[in-house]
């Protein structure tokens, strides 16, 4: 598959095109950066707006063979030059940019760049969300020019994306509290085709930022479901609860990293039926014993061999479920199922982490939760 190149990769190159165009008077149609993963990347220059004492011109955004919504989108850069100011003579660089020989590159976000309004996140309150990596990237490649023509004049770079505040209703920037636009983002400037490590960093900044705000307890599920069901059944707030996706395990880990005490696991019995079972990635492809799962934990509650027979044969655990209920385990079959689950979850963190758990069917609704999932899920109410 195709790797792509991040918005961080396209504005640090929309900014190196459009600093050179100032500062040559020449056009650029293209440009070559080197990305933190090693790899060269060059890009085609787009929408170039020239004038005396600024020039702007943007990059299209190719994701690759990963399925990504800010792929072909335009990143624009706007780069000017400010002078000397006091500050920077005294080494007292402004936010968001960094002094070195007697100039400051100034970094900043403009239409469809959101700004960050909650803490924990990679910048401060107040801030563009143009990441520090990216940020580095951008800052290289303004310098790497501006040291060839001996430049000593404050630059200022203006990042903006024309689509960014539509795109990022698409994005997890509304839950994280970035408002107006996109982020600017990548570790590596690379793309990786369907990237697991994208989801993984998604989860880590949730947790963090939930830590920040100082709480040592947090709400994770699976998907949709689980968080809709907390928000009608319990009617906790979507925006306080972490989505975890399939990686439950790699969850636990990162929140022990991130010091978490307590944490409520809400979801649907199709996945957390696994987490019984020790599966730790709740992905299809990685495993899927669901029916072995519920058929051994019914057999040990008793349930008749032809019950046992007809929940091998079920398709899902909805109708698994029903016909527990039918025969009157489903309560027993259930409760047995949280428990499971919170023990495994408990081993995984080492004990660290006092895991609580609610599992619930669409049809049937909430089928069981650990002993004191209640008491957590009140104190999570209580925060106002």
């Amino acid at each position: 598959m195709r790797y792509g190149f991040t918005t961080g990769s396209c504005a640090a190159a929309a900014s190196k095109a459009a600093i050179y165009m100032l500062l040559t008077g020449k056009e650029k149609n293209s440009i070559t950066i080197d990305t933190p993963k090693g790899l060269s990347y060059t890009a085609e220059i787009l929408d170039i707006k020239r004038s005396e004492n600024e020039v702007s011109c943007a990059v299209r955004k190719d994701g690759g063979d990963d399925p990504d919504v800010t792929s072909g989108a335009l990143i624009c850069s706007t780069v000017s030059l400010t002078g000397t100011s006091s500050k920077a003579a005294a080494g007292d660089a402004e936010d968001g940019s960094t002094k070195v020989n007697d100039y400051t590159v100034i970094i900043d976000g403009g239409i469809g760049i959101g700004r960050v309004t909650k803490p924990g996140l990679d910048q401060k309150v107040g801030e563009a969300a143009i990441n520090s990596v990216p940020r580095q990237m951008i800052e290289k490649e303004v310098r790497d020019v501006c040291d060839l023509f001996d430049i000593k004049e404050n630059v200022k770079v203006v990042i903006s994306v024309p689509e960014g505040e539509e795109i990022a209703k698409k994005t997890f920037n509304p839950r994280l509290g970035i408002e107006g636009g996109i982020s600017i983002i990548g570790t590596s400037g690379i793309v990786e085709p369907m990237s697991t490590q994208a989801i993984l960093d998604t989860i880590k900044v949730e947790l963090n930022q939930r830590k920040a705000l100082g709480f040592d307890y947090v709400a994770i599920s699976p998907g949709n479901y689980g968080l809709d069901f907390m928000r009608d059944t319990y009617g906790y707030d979507l925006d306080k609860s972490v989505k975890c996706s399939n990686f439950i395990g790699k969850t636990i880990d990162m929140a022990k990293e991130s010091g978490f005490k307590e944490i409520l696991l809400v979801g649907h019995i199709g996945k957390l039926i696994k987490v019984a079972g020790g599966i730790m990635n709740t992905h299809s492809k990685e495993a899927d014993c669901r029916m072995e799962i519920m058929s051994a934990i019914a057999i040990k509650h008793y349930t008749p061999e032809d019950t046992v027979r007809k929940i091998l044969d079920c398709v899902t655990t909805e109708e698994a479920a029903k016909l527990l209920k039918e025969f009157g385990k489903c309560d027993e079959v259930m409760n047995e199922a949280a428990v499971r689950v919170c023990e495994n979850l408990n081993k995984r963190s080492g004990g660290s982490i006092n895991v609580e758990c609610v599992l619930f069917s669409k049809e049937l609704g909430e089928l069981a939760k650990s002993d004191n999932a209640k008491s957590l899920i009140e104190k999570m109410n209580s925060e106002g």
